[in-house]
């Protein structure tokens, strides 16, 4: 299995920049680490070699960007406003610089996105913001409110990055043709959230397979199940 590590100097954080990818040719898959993982997370937990058959037989190509939750949401130190602040300019680098590297080295023109725990938070958030570019998005035991992150805080930077609040009103055609899968363990902290994101996607006829897995925890066993699993279902 083809490996490559990039680095890279981001105009977007001001500061360098990093990422692992594996494969070399196939659809092209955006996955994202858990909360304040790094790009090398997938690879070291074994969730890498859960899907190693669909890169080494070309049908994905995977990149791992690196996360930058400790100086966004997950940053104690700066004021809530500062912490949406800093998840803007990671999706600006995501956007803008991470993604047309895949379009241009795969030949696909959209994506498919995915992540555990809070990575499937940012695989959601990045594919409802851009239904555009994304045609597959697999959440696991992921999360769709961000309140928690915020004490109290709200503004448009929090309401356009909290899924469970902006997709009620998003009319984004694309979001109608986007493959979705909200894969969550049957004993899992995340499951009622998975529940009532279910739910709003429902009540928009927006097609989805809500997955949950029975006797699983929320944990890396169940997201090495699901992820290879997902993977078969991309055409």
């Amino acid at each position: 299995m083809t490996e490559n590590y990039y680095k890279w100097h981001s105009p977007h954080i001001g500061r360098d920049f990093e990422m692992l990818v594996f494969g070399d040719r196939g659809y092209p898959l955006l996955l994202f680490p858990t909360s304040m993982g790094r790009y090398y997370e997938s690879k070291d937990r074994g969730l890498i070699d859960a899907i190693a058959w669909f890169i080494e037989q070309g049908h994905v190509k995977v990149y791992c960007p690196d996360g930058l939750d400790i100086e966004s949401w997950y940053n104690r130190q700066i004021p809530p406003a500062e912490r949406a602040l800093n998840h803007l300019l990671y999706d600006a680098v995501i956007f803008q610089e991470v993604l047309p590297r895949m379009v241009e080295e795969t030949g696909f023109g959209r994506i498919a996105v995915a992540g555990c725990s809070f990575g499937g938070y940012h695989a959601a958030n990045f594919a409802f913001r851009h239904p555009e570019k994304v045609s597959y998005l697999f959440s696991m035991s992921g999360l769709f409110d961000i309140r928690s992150r915020i004490e109290g805080h709200y503004d448009d930077n929090v309401y356009f990055n909290n899924p469970m609040d902006f997709m009620p009103d998003n009319p984004h055609p694309d979001l109608w043709r986007m493959g979705i899968v909200l894969g969550v363990a049957e004993r899992d902290v995340c499951l009622g959230q998975n529940e009532q994101f279910s739910g709003i996607l429902h009540n928009k006829q927006i097609s989805h397979w809500l997955d949950v897995r029975p006797g699983t925890v929320h944990d890396w066993p169940v997201w090495k199940q699901m992820l290879p699993h997902y993977l078969s279902l991309i055409k």
